[in-house]
């Protein structure tokens, strides 16, 4: 249609202000605008949305865009608006339109000003809109996210398989399908399901040279994140977690520790995710928590970092929401947390779909398995997964290369793997191989007498994790494949044949093993120390002897002993990581606190000392918890019997509740209660006591005071009175 290249040109200089294409968007542009087919498989901030946009602007007649989300459907056409002085350019077609908003979309088609419908897929299955779309002139069809066509694909949608059938109803017109994910075995199922085999494929490198990809064991990992997401300073971040509790809990936790954290899925209405994604946007937040729900066709390029707290089902999600960080070409780092009890609990989420389902469910799982597992370049692994080679072995940008795993010899091992893999005739998975090698005698095994096979057992000294390693490792040097219709069963590929006839050394890596791993980690990031360091105890108490007699109060007001004990283990230096130290709460911190952090601070500083790092994360307080009911019934001045009742305690169980709240720095007015067991003359006396006691102990009061003249309760009561009244 255009013959000159400075045309094409022009029109992207004169629609979109750019003044050249990106990788393959020109040639993908002119193969449509020449009326062919085409299969683009373009990663995320690549600009694939561009290779439809331009030629639905310079071809006659209207484009249809298949997309499934409504918000992206609403994003692309206030984009396409904002390049034209006609509103009615581009319009979309959806259940959120009302009958008049339907009317001015059709009547804007009809007259020929609209160049680009969006509409999804369930609208596009309608009979009225199939009637009313037969009425006009399609210039192509445009299926964004294609890979929801495959139920191989991280994000399957059934009525997206209904769209080649209405295609052919409405009328003939050409098809570019686009996607960001694909696998060989995706591609193929989208191109058969789509009737264009022969498509021109443009395919661009899934290679992101800026992202650097990590995974570390699932250990206290909220822990782990507040301390990453402080050593970032304020820049932006996206939290993957797979159910919506999770994603409030982890917002919550992020904002007690000083973090402008938002969530967003599907549970929160529409208008509070719209305002949490602006805000994002607009960088009045930096982190978003989200389900993924969150992400699809967000436009933000200086995202830093991409956490998953959860590990994706499949690598597809997986690669598709790293995608969202680095897309300017600047620093994106990819951090996930994996153990394998999560993808144990993702099998059992599966157990009530179809078998079919299933089975292709648990294949995906286990592809993100061997990529949490395996030590070999990330950026390899993933690259290989996407039906691409990476051909360097190290890519100096992924936690594997920069910090290798002990290497092994491969060559008897790939030898054997090879052999196993032709003696079962090429019709079995990994896991059926690895149990052959490893000797272990599995129902599927026996029935195929797979036991009687010479090579059964040869790898008997080794287990089957470990032959799963030696398979993936084989799998991404391409000795082998899986073939992509049966998907999962092992081919020997020319390169294994050549290998097989002339044998030669290859070093291997030893895999990722995270129970063991857990177990190191346990000690090291949450081990506590628990030794007090008496010469700084000593020094505190000094202090707080200082501070009483300045006051005119006994020292236990200022702090318990419990408190400064503690402190000599945890050594904090701030008054908020203070406040983590058992038995003093904000009001006591703030009160009394800053000269005992300042002392601490100047003495690990003189003494060089390595701080134990567990109480930086501060904990949500569990609203719902004893301690807001019996503050609260203590406000409403309910009987302490009545109290210690419902909640199913005994009275002294109840007043020692008390006493922690107290201690911690919170002011109770229990004299309500006081008044009524003890007279005036009976509770200065306590009082006194106290004011000038040299220790806080019960057994000293009573001693004091008479065990015939008071009770244990009564002392204690007026302890927390006295307390609260001066301490606090």
């Amino acid at each position: 249609m255009i013959k000159e290249d400075l045309s094409l040109q022009d029109y992207l200089k004169k629609y979109f202000g750019f003044t050249s294409f990106k990788g393959n968007q020109e040639a993908i542009i002119r193969n449509l605008l020449d009326g062919n087919d085409s299969f683009v498989l373009m990663p995320t901030g690549g600009g694939k949305s561009l290779c439809y946009q331009l030629p639905a602007l310079i071809m006659e007649g209207t484009a249809i865009v298949i997309s499934p989300l409504i918000a992206l459907m609403k994003n692309q056409v206030d984009a396409m608006r904002t390049f034209s002085e006609e509103d009615g350019v581009a319009h979309f077609l959806n259940s959120s339109l009302n009958k008049t908003q339907i009317n001015k979309v059709k009547e804007d088609v009809l007259s020929q000003r609209t160049k680009l419908l969006y509409v999804a897929p369930e609208s596009l299955t309608k009979e009225e809109n199939v009637a009313f779309l037969k009425q006009i002139k399609v210039s192509f069809y445009a299926v964004d996210e294609a890979h929801c066509i495959s139920e191989w694909g991280h994000d399957f949608r059934p009525e997206y398989r209904r769209i080649r059938p209405i295609i052919n109803q409405i009328g003939h017109a050409p098809i570019i399908a686009l996607t960001a994910t694909a696998t060989p075995k995706v591609q193929n199922d989208i191109q058969k399901n789509l009737e264009m085999l022969d498509a021109k494929v443009f395919k661009s490198s899934f290679n992101r040279a800026n992202l650097y990809y990590e995974v570390r064991p699932k250990i206290d990992p909220a822990k782990q994140i507040i301390k990453f997401i402080k050593s970032k300073g304020s820049k932006s971040g996206i939290i993957y977690c797979l159910s919506r509790k999770k994603v409030e809990e982890l917002t919550e936790l992020l904002k007690v520790n000083g973090i402008r954290a938002l969530p967003y899925h599907a549970g929160m209405d529409a208008a509070t995710r719209a305002t949490n994604q602006d805000k994002f946007l607009m960088e009045e937040a930096e982190v978003i928590v989200a389900t993924i729900a969150f992400g699809m066709g967000i436009d933000k390029p200086d995202v830093r970092y991409v956490i998953h707290y959860d590990i994706p089902k499949s690598l597809e999600g997986y690669y598709q929401e790293t995608g969202r960080a680095g897309r300017d070409g600047g620093e994106g780092h990819c951090l996930t947390f994996y153990k394998y009890q999560d993808i144990q609990k993702l099998e059992k989420f599966m157990q009530g779909k179809p078998i079919a389902e299933q089975e292709i469910g648990n294949q995906l799982l286990q592809e993100t398995v061997s990529y949490a597992e395996s030590s070999v370049c990330r950026r390899k692994f993933l690259l290989y997964y996407f039906g691409e080679v990476y051909e360097k072995d190290n890519c100096e940008n992924c936690d594997n290369c920069l910090h290798p795993k002990t290497q092994f010899e491969g060559q008897e091992y790939i030898e054997q793997v090879l052999e196993c893999i032709l003696a079962v005739k090429e019709k079995f998975k990994g896991e059926h191989i690895a149990n052959i090698l490893s000797g272990n005698l599995t129902t599927a095994i026996k029935s195929y007498k797979h036991n009687k096979l010479e090579l059964f057992g040869v790898g008997a000294d080794r287990d089957i994790k470990f032959w799963n390693g030696i398979i993936r490792q084989m799998l991404v040097n391409q000795f082998i494949a899986k073939e992509i219709e049966n998907y999962g069963l092992l081919k020997v590929t020319e390169k294994g044949l050549q290998y097989l006839e002339k044998p030669y050394s290859i070093m291997f890596t030893e895999d990722h093993d995270y129970e063991v791993e857990n177990e190191e980690d346990q000690v090291v990031m949450v081990g506590k120390t628990t030794t007090v360091d008496e010469e700084l105890l000593h020094i505190l108490k000094d202090l707080r002897k200082k501070i009483a007699k300045q006051k005119n109060l006994p020292p236990f007001v200022i702090f318990q002993d419990p408190s400064l004990e503690d402190m000599a283990i945890q050594y904090p230096i701030s008054v908020e990581e203070l406040q983590n130290i058992a038995g003093v709460g904000a009001g006591k911190a703030m009160r009394y606190g800053k000269e005992f952090v300042e002392l601490i601070k100047s003495y690990v500083e003189e003494k060089d000392i390595i701080r134990p790092q567990d109480m930086v994360v501060k904990s949500v307080v569990n609203k719902s918890g004893l301690k807001v009911h019996i503050i609260q019934s203590i406000d409403r001045k309910m009987n302490l019997e009545d109290i210690a009742a419902s909640k199913n305690l005994s009275l002294q169980e109840l007043i020692t509740e008390i006493e922690a709240i107290v201690n911690s720095g919170t002011k109770l007015n229990i004299d309500y209660y006081i008044n009524e067991i003890l007279d005036e003359d009976h509770q200065q006396e306590i009082y006194d006591y106290f004011r000038e006691a040299e220790t806080e102990s019960i057994e000293d009061a009573l001693s004091e005071l008479g065990t015939d003249e008071y009770s244990e309760e009564e002392v204690r009561l007026m302890r927390i009175k006295f307390m609260s009244e001066m301490a606090n």
